[in-house]
């Protein structure tokens, strides 16, 4: 060190002599280091000539810059090497001077190299002019600008409220496009962003109008190009009911006027004002006029408003209506339902917080917490996350792998059980938020030929300083989560933390996670004691160590900071609809990060809760569709948030269901308030936000039935809509007619008429008259029917029968309808004696009319069934007597034949009691409607049949005595409805089967899982068990013996365990006086049932000596007692071990080893081979000596012959083979067979087998295989009867039962050659017995029908595939596969596909 420093004094002070010299000679060139530096000033006048021409050749600078760099570094190595030599003192300090020089050039060098840089040139995005935030009408367009600079050009992207959109699509703006706008501009330098906001009004009807109108007129909106397009959305889907796991489909058909070729409106589909993605659960279809959106696999998370927008260039329309996804059935009574709207936030490298919603149902008690499950996307390994349930609908997850993705779901768990798992959440990546972000922006900007070079990061190997604003941001009873922000200083390799927690009052830190780092600035921590104070702070680590602590965040209380919300106010419930009412209520006072609320409703007298809505709302307002009519119901509403739900509201006042009743005149005259079309859609739901009945519409078909000197009979048809309410009767208006010359019309009755005839009185013979009808309900009265031709009033003589009248139809589903009618009033001059009903499809003429039946129908009804759904039909009736058929009624429909949504058929059902009754229910039941029952479509009128009990839109008509008299057609008819009704059909096979199942419900049994058993326990005790399979609470037990009731006491212990149903009773020990039956008598309200087990006899005393055993067993083994008595081994090196197991061993315990009846003491030459481990002892004796010979043969034997396995069976078409394995066969070993006859024996490797061919009955009996070696053997003995001989018989069976095994008969041809664009259809005849399952193969890949394959099996017996429009991918190999159980069969052909065109091509290229 001393001569160091001397070198370096020397140094210094020649540099201060020689500095100048040497600055001269380097510049005269004198110097061995000019040449250097000449090439080195050379360099620097390059790189200022290729940065000239930086503009003009971009590419070609950066390959010069990285040549030159290159050259710079290859000989400043060159010139800087060291050779060793031997070297004066005066040299050494001479070129030390140098060296220093050399250091202050380079220095220098690097500086101006630095300043000529091209990267110096880049600098990050920096916005120049903003966007600037506006706010906008609804329907108008808005653009945001923006100006940005940086170099390389930085790449732009636009949010709107964090998630990436589409910058380039045109849009106009509604209500739900206010947010907050984002401007991101991204380069290789950095990122740079600005905000703007962008909010949307919307018009309030009223004021809109009073605004726009000029003059009593509208003005045109949105004129574009000459073209004002207008939308009118119909056919509109309804609010839905759906269940869990079904699908739904919604849709609506479009028409824009006008039409023009090639241009298509926007469809958009939004949930609760958020827009709709197709996905895996979201499918969207447009087919041009129909717009289609179909929800797969319906979870809650579905349920909400849904909006269809049509947007056109000259405005928008829209529609909404709101869907409700009802629960799954539970798998356990009383457990909970599902959670929802699983969700992932704050993802980091190891950590995620996830959140969900409590379901609107907690089963029969309180929910007790949740389970967190997560799967590795990939996978479909389920593991949990918490071992104890958490209260909080929120958990940190922690310990996960950075880089990998991962789904979570949750669990509700109650006292009867955990739920259903949830829908999993969307896929979250364990990583850095920052390396997240990098990798959503994409790329960061475009290659520019520029290659760059980074030094290594100087502080690489250095401590990380400590973590800064280290916070607590959750804090609950289960956990409590702190966040910090990294240190600044943590070099290239990143850091990991340690954190510490420290009790409050003590100074002592505790290290939580001592095992292992975490990667994220996150960590929840678990098992802290709840009520305590606690600090915390935080440690960074690296390669190069741990470093200092941050500072303490402060004492943090552990418990629940965030509070269970307060109870909402009193509902008030108003009337809406039919089935619909609305309920708003207060909110609830000072509650923090509402999830929303639910609402329930209960029918007054039931005290039973249903959840109106399973996915919480946070309006104060809510319309509970899917009500029974007519019921009356109360409601109350409960909050919810992440700590829990509040308690309920108070109830709100009854109230009946039924529709607002009201008039409203833009019904009738909607043109009466003209609405520009882009206001349609608000003043549609304003008129619809209320239910009104209106006047019917007018009849039709007014027609003539009979005539007399002075009076007529007329008749007509009821109108098609009647306004939503019953037509309580119609009023007749006439006229007469001389020439062409009408009078005033006149009324001709003041009081309705209930029917659809009337006798019109007091007219003149030989005058003509014309007669029209008004019908009347509720709400008013229709206008006038046409007029019916000009009608003479003179006697009829006719023969034949008039038109029937009253024509009408019941029960209309998809493919059939009951049409009924009344006979005609003029029956001729003979009685009517059947009818002839006609049909025809309404979209043809009169050449469409077909009879419905060849016989003539004597009943005043008949049904109409194959339909077609969705056809409109028109029915008439003609009436028959003696003299012939009589001219058709008059035409009814056009009736469509489609079922009502909603629409419930009459179910029969028998009560616990045995009581036979059927059950029509009706849920749009108005004020007035009852229900009407018949039979055979006529009025009952013996009372003593049936008993009718009418009940909120539920109507029962109990049977009092069943019996032939009641078989027949009963149908139900539900009044001042849209013709509700339903029939059931009575037949002698279905009345012998409900007497049958009467007669179970009156004498019910209680059914066993498992009968009576018994088992012998530990001690001898005995167990006497049984399980049911159906029971209530309230199920009591009997135990008896010999007739005898038994109670528990010391001799028995009875115990009943009701949640698996299983019943039990322990006998402490079992004695002489114990033989005899033992019996479970159960009763279950009026079910009853009983099992036994006897024993007595032999089967008891065996039982007996088996439970003196054990319990003798039981006494032995309180003392040290051998678990496994000595016995020997051979190890694999052919040495003998004995061995045993001692159990029940003390310290005190003394073991003795003797040999030939001497003990083997402590200093034994033969107490080293013997060891103990626990219970387990070992003496090793070694290997067996040749005077052993003896031995050495009884231990090869006893491996070998004991290494065989029992005899086993197996049967095949040809036979039966028994066998056994043996582990240590050898040649010498004998096997020996002792058979009858046809049988073959022999070895296969290690198994020793024997075949029996073809056997018959004669082959039947016991075999037995020897194993020996000449002095002793072992015997396997199996007895070739009952299940094995039986199994064989059924292979056999199975094997040659050609007439029952599937098998494809024909109908397939081998090869199919057909052209591309035609249709392919193919069916194969397929038999078997039972029935064959049916698939058809593709290339050995199997077919599913959907829209590209058909599909179908028919009958059983005919299979068929159709491929619409074939291509040269549908070329291949195709099978179809049948398959019972007695067999398999494959019928196998070839299609191929063929171009004419390439064919015609291929056949010049030949010529």
């Amino acid at each position: 060190n001393v001569k160091r420093q001397e070198q370096t004094k020397h140094a210094n002070a020649y540099d201060k002599l020689a500095g100048s010299e040497r600055s001269e000679k380097i510049l005269k060139g004198a110097d061995p280091w000019s040449k250097w530096f000449s090439h080195l000033f050379f360099s620097h006048d390059t790189v200022r000539g290729l940065l000239e021409a930086q503009d003009e050749e971009t590419i070609e600078e950066g390959i010069h810059y990285v040549a030159m760099r290159n050259l710079f570094v290859r000989e400043a190595k060159e010139a800087m090497q060291v050779k060793v030599e031997k070297k004066t003192r005066s040299k050494h300090v001479r070129e030390s001077a140098e060296r220093l020089e050399m250091g202050r050039v380079m220095e220098e060098w690097s500086e101006f190299r630095k300043k000529m840089n091209p990267d110096s040139l880049t600098h990050p995005p920096e916005f120049i002019v903003k966007p600037r935030g506006q706010t906008v009408w609804e329907g108008r367009s808005v653009k945001l600008h923006c100006t940005v600079a940086g170099w390389p050009k930085p790449r732009i992207t636009w949010y709107k409220n964090n998630v990436l959109i589409d910058a380039k699509c045109p849009m106009h703006c509604d209500f739900f496009d206010t947010a907050q706008y984002y401007a991101s501009a991204l380069n290789v330098k950095g990122e740079s962003s600005s905000v703007a906001t962008i909010v949307v009004k919307r018009l309030i009807l009223i004021l809109l109008i009073l605004q726009i109108r000029k003059n009593g007129v509208f003005l045109d909106i949105h004129p574009e190009h000459g073209v004002t397009f207008e939308t009118t959305i119909i056919d509109k889907f309804e609010v839905a009911f759906g269940r869990e796991g079904e699908t739904l489909s919604l849709g609506c058909t479009v028409i824009v006027y006008p039409t023009v070729k090639k241009y298509q409106p926007e469809i958009q589909w939004y949930r609760d004002s958020v827009a709709l993605k197709p996905s895996k659960w979201v499918h969207t279809h447009w087919s041009g006029n129909r717009a289609t959106l179909t929800l797969i696999h319906l979870n809650k998370e579905d349920e909400g408003m849904y909006t269809l927008r049509v947007n056109t260039k000259s405005g928008f329309d829209a529609y909404s209506a709101y869907v409700f996804v009802k629960d799954a059935d539970v798998e356990v009574e009383g457990v909970p339902v599902a959670p929802l709207d699983v969700r992932c936030h704050d993802a980091n490298k190891d950590y995620v917080v996830v959140t969900w919603k409590q379901p609107a149902v907690e089963g029969s008690s309180s929910i007790l917490g949740y389970y967190i499950d997560r799967c590795e996307v990939g996978t479909h390994h389920w593991a949990q996350c918490n071992d104890t349930p958490v209260k909080y609908a929120r958990f940190p997850v922690t310990g996960l792998v950075e880089g990998r993705s991962y789904v979570f779901r949750v669990r509700a768990l109650n006292k009867a059980g955990v739920s259903r798992p949830s829908r999993v959440s969307e896929a979250v990546v364990a990583m850095d938020p920052a390396d997240r972000a990098r990798l959503r922006a994409g790329p960061s900007a475009p290659f520019t030929g520029m290659i760059k070079f980074t030094e290594e990061d100087p502080t690489v190997g250095v401590v990380p300083g400590e973590p800064t604003d280290v916070v607590v941001t959750e804090a609950t009873k289960s956990y409590v989560v702190l966040a910090w922000k990294p240190p600044v200083q943590r070099g290239h390799e990143g850091v990991m933390y340690f954190i510490e927690k420290c009790m409050s009052g003590t100074e002592t830190w505790q290290r939580v996670n001592t095992g292992m780092p975490v990667k994220s600035p996150r960590f929840a921590l678990f098992d802290l004691a709840e009520g305590k104070s606690y600090n915390f702070r935080v440690r960074c680590c690296n390669s190069a160590g741990v470093g200092e602590p941050s500072e303490p965040t402060g004492e943090t209380v552990v418990g629940d900071k965030l509070d269970l919300p307060s109870a909402p106010g009193s509902p008030v419930v108003t009337r809406n609809s039919s089935t619909s009412v609305v309920v708003s209520w207060a909110a609830s006072k000072d509650v923090k990060h509402l999830a929303g609320y639910y609402i329930e409703c209960s029918e007054v007298g039931t005290n039973v809760w249903v959840p109106c809505n399973n996915k919480p709302v946070k309006t104060t307002r809510f319309v509970c569709h899917g009500l029974s009519r007519g019921a009356n119901y109360v409601f109350k509403v409960k909050a919810v948030n992440a700590a829990g739900y509040s308690q309920d509201s108070a109830n709100s006042d009854a109230v009946v269901v039924q529709p607002a009743i009201g008039k409203c005149p833009h019904k009738a005259s909607p043109s009466l308030i003209p609405v520009p079309d882009e206001f349609k859609t608000y003043f549609l739901l304003l008129i619809r936000s209320h239910s009104f009945f209106s006047i019917p519409s007018k009849p039709t078909g007014v027609t003539l039935l009979e005539a007399v000197k002075d009076y007529m009979v007329l008749g007509w048809n009821e109108p098609g809509d009647n306004g939503g309410a019953d037509v309580r009767g119609y009023f007749v208006d006439y006229r007469t007619v001389k020439g062409s010359v009408f009078g005033k019309w006149h009324e001709m009755n003041h009081q309705a008429v209930t029917s659809c005839t009337y006798k019109a009185e007091n007219l003149k013979e030989n005058v003509l008259y014309q007669f029209q009808v008004r019908a009347m309900n509720m709400a008013g009265v229709s206008t006038a029917s046409l007029p019916s031709s000009s009608l003479e009033c003179k006697e009829w003589t006719i023969t034949v029968p008039g038109a029937p009248v009253g024509l009408h139809v019941l029960e209309v589903r998809d493919t059939s309808v009951v049409v009924l009618w009344e006979p005609p009033v003029f029956d001729g001059r003979s009685p009517v004696n059947g009818y002839y009903l006609d049909l025809k499809e309404a979209s043809t003429g009169d050449e469409g009319w077909k009879g419905v039946h060849e016989k003539v129908n004597t009943k005043k009804y008949i049904k109409v069934t194959s339909l077609k759904p969705g056809t409109s039909y028109v029915f008439r009736v003609r009436a028959q007597n003696l003299a012939g058929v009589g001219k058709p009624s008059a035409n009814l429909g056009p009736i469509l034949a489609q079922t009502r949504p909603g629409t419930k058929e009459i179910i029969v059902d028998v009560d616990d009691n045995g009581v036979i009754s059927m059950i029509f229910e009706c849920s749009e039941m108005n004020e007035g409607s009852e229900f009407v029952w018949s039979k055979n479509y006529q009025a009952i009128t013996d009372s003593s049949r049936l008993t009718f009990v009418n009940e909120k839109g539920r109507s029962r008509a109990i049977f009092n005595s069943p019996s032939l008299e009641d078989l027949g057609t009963f149908s139900c008819v539900v009044t001042n409805t849209d013709g509700i009704s339903s029939s059931y059909t009575l037949t002698e096979e279905g009345l012998k089967r409900l007497l049958d199942l009467s007669h179970e419900h009156k004498f019910p049994v209680i059914p066993f899982k498992n009968d009576m058993a018994m088992e012998l326990l530990e001690k001898g005790c005995v167990r006497f068990w049984c399980q049911v399979e159906k029971f209530t609470p309230a199920l009591q037990v009997e135990y008896v013996f010999n007739d005898a009731i038994i109670t528990q006491g010391k001799k028995y212990t009875m115990n009943f365990d009701k949640s698996n149903g299983i019943i039990e009773m322990f006998m402490d020990s079992l004695e002489v006086t114990d033989e005899g039956t033992f019996t479970f008598n159960l009763v279950d309200g009026k079910a009853k049932g009983t099992t036994s087990l006897v024993l007595i006899g032999d089967e008891f005393r065996e039982l007996q000596k088996k439970s003196e055993f054990e319990r003798a067993e039981w006494v032995r083994k309180q003392g040290p007692h051998f678990v496994e008595y000595l016995d020997f081994a051979v190890t694999q090196e052919c040495d003998v071990l004995l061995k045993c197991k001692i159990g029940n061993i003390k310290k005190e315990t003394e073991i003795t080893w003797s040999k030939d009846s001497i003990e083997i003491a402590e200093d034994d030459e033969d107490a080293a081979k013997i060891e103990r481990t626990d219970g387990d002892l070992t003496f090793n004796i070694g290997k067996v000596s040749p005077l052993e010979g003896i031995l050495n043969s009884l231990i090869s034997f006893f491996f070998t012959a004991n290494s065989s396995t029992e005899i086993q069976v197996t049967s095949t078409e040809h036979g039966i083979i028994l066998y056994s394995d043996v582990k240590y066969y050898t040649d010498e070993l004998r096997v020996g067979w002792l058979f009858k006859y046809r049988v073959k024996a022999g070895v296969t490797g290690e198994q020793l087998w024997l075949k029996i061919n073809e056997p018959t009955e004669k082959d039947k009996g016991k075999y037995t295989m020897d194993i020996f070696d000449g002095k002793d053997g072992v015997k396997r003995v199996f007895e070739l009867t009952g299940k094995a001989w039986e199994e064989f018989l059924f292979v056999v069976d199975s094997c040659f039962s050609c007439s029952d095994r599937a098998r494809v008969v024909g109908g397939l041809p081998d090869v199919v050659a057909i052209q591309e664009g035609k249709s392919l259809n193919l069916t194969g005849n397929v038999w078997g017995e039972p029935t064959p399952e049916v698939s058809w193969m593709k290339n050995d890949k199997e077919l599913v029908s959907d829209d590209r394959y058909k599909l179908k099996f028919e009958a059983g017996k005919f299979a068929s595939i159709t491929i619409a429009a074939v291509t040269t991918a549908d070329s291949g190999k195709y099978a179809l596969i049948v398959k019972n159980k007695y067999g398999t069969e494959a019928g196998v052909f070839t299609v191929s596909v063929y171009n004419p065109d390439d064919e015609e091509a291929k056949e010049e290229k030949k010529g």
